[in-house]
């Protein structure tokens, strides 16, 4: 067990070319290496900075990386504009698509027993810990998981083995991992490295994937005073310890502390990144626990257009709609078809005010009948970008109209609480 490169701090600013040559120098310390696999994020994670790590491998190993497999999960394939977008310059007939339905193997199963203690007592089944068959079979003497770790309402904070065992996992590995995480309760495990979803996955790398030959190369990204990105942190090894710090800079530069609950907060979707809800609702998970009882959360969204990436989870989003926790429940217990998809409900589940804010929608490409048949407030994306003008607006508080309004320009980059919902 290895830690190759943990360079970072809350100042540290790094770029492309400093990048690159950690990058290199901790190949160096690998040894030769002849098949090389890459494990990037997609499009919705472009701020990660992993496409510019992922270019920087191929242009160290040239023809010897012979793959690369965006972690989708269960988002939609990358098209051809968005490979060239995040990963300029690579040959497109390097890149595979993942197909988390048919395109996976199961190493082994965690314990039934382990997921009732971790679920205190419950949840009770086995979890299979699933992956690509290109991860499992292709032979590759160097799998490079590259991704960022930062706050994540499903798994406390992003990364290291999610990327192997989620997004480049299978069907029932993803939704019963969802539904743990969404059953425990999200606020108790966004911005924590240790909880029972993680704990699962570090299970199931501990007993399932020691024999494959994975790198994890992480960046911390926050934000510079002038409103542009800092790559503030770059932890590369093989095991947990480079999770751990990448994880505990995060949590100082990625974590925002209110003052006092926010009454009305305003969250901009970048269209490059955010097209459906199923990605965009983290403008509602990362501000949750900021937001005071009866508080307004008004989403911007112009490229949003469908529910899920996924069609079956589009049309299980449309039937059941975000309704809160009990009806969502109540929904798996009654019906075949959400209880088969199990992550859906745990997005049903995330995706709710439990009706202690609104959330008002303000999509580019869904209508108003389609946003309040699954249970939230419609808000016409071109008057309300008008006057919550996001090319106007500041990170964090301003003053608009007499108004006191909290602007996020992008929810993936952060996570917001008041100390009143910290448990």
């Amino acid at each position: 067990m290895a830690l190759f490169c943990a360079h970072g701090g809350v100042d540290v600013d790094l770029g492309t070319k400093e990048m690159g040559e950690l990058l290199v120098e901790s190949f160096d310390k690998l040894g030769q290496r002849a098949r090389v696999l890459a494990v990037p994020p997609d499009i919705t994670r472009l701020h990660s900075q992993a496409g510019e790590l992922t270019c920087a491998a191929w242009a160290h190993f040239g023809d010897r990386m012979k793959a690369v497999l965006p972690a989708i999960g269960t988002h939609a394939p990358m098209s051809t504009a968005q490979i060239d977008h995040m990963f300029p310059g690579m040959p497109h007939d390097l890149f595979r698509v993942h197909n988390w339905r048919t395109d996976v193997e199961t190493l082994g199963d965690v314990p039934a027993e382990f997921i009732h203690q971790q679920s205190e007592g419950k949840l009770n089944f086995a979890w299979p810990a699933q992956t690509n068959k290109l991860i499992s079979r292709g032979d590759f003497d160097l799998i490079l998981s590259i991704g960022q770790v930062v706050p994540h309402e499903v798994i406390g904070m992003a990364n290291y083995n999610k990327n192997i065992l989620v997004g480049a996992g299978g069907r029932q590995g993803i939704n019963l991992s969802h539904y743990l995480g969404a059953v425990y309760g999200m606020e108790r495990i966004m911005g924590r490295a240790e909880n029972p979803v993680r704990a699962v996955l570090n299970y199931a790398s501990d007993h399932f994937l020691r024999a494959f030959p994975i790198i994890y190369v992480q960046t911390v990204v926050g934000r510079r005073a002038n409103g542009g990105l800092a790559v503030r942190g770059l932890f590369i090894g093989d095991d947990a310890e480079c999770f751990h710090r990448a994880a505990a800079l995060s949590l100082k530069v990625n974590f925002e502390l209110v003052g006092e609950p926010i009454r009305k907060a305003v969250v901009y979707l970048d269209p490059h990144e955010f097209h459906s809800t199923w990605l965009g609702n983290k403008a509602v998970y990362r501000t949750r626990m900021a937001l005071a009882d009866g508080a307004e959360l008004i989403i911007l969204a112009p490229a949003v257009k469908e529910f899920g990436e996924d069609k079956c989870i589009d049309g299980l989003i449309r039937k059941y709609g975000y309704n809160g926790t009990p009806a969502t429940l109540a929904a798996v217990d009654a019906n075949g078809d959400l209880a088969a998809e199990l992550g859906a409900a745990a997005h049903l589940i995330h995706g709710s005010s439990e009706d202690r804010f609104s959330i008002t929608w303000c999509p580019g490409q869904l209508s108003r009948e389609e946003i309040e048949g699954v249970g939230y407030k419609y808000g016409n994306y071109a008057e309300m970008s008008e006057h919550y003008n996001p090319d106007k607006l500041s990170h964090g508080y301003n003053r608009l109209d007499g108004e006191e309004v909290f602007f996020v320009s992008n929810p993936g980059l952060g996570l917001w609480a008041h100390k009143s919902r910290l448990t």
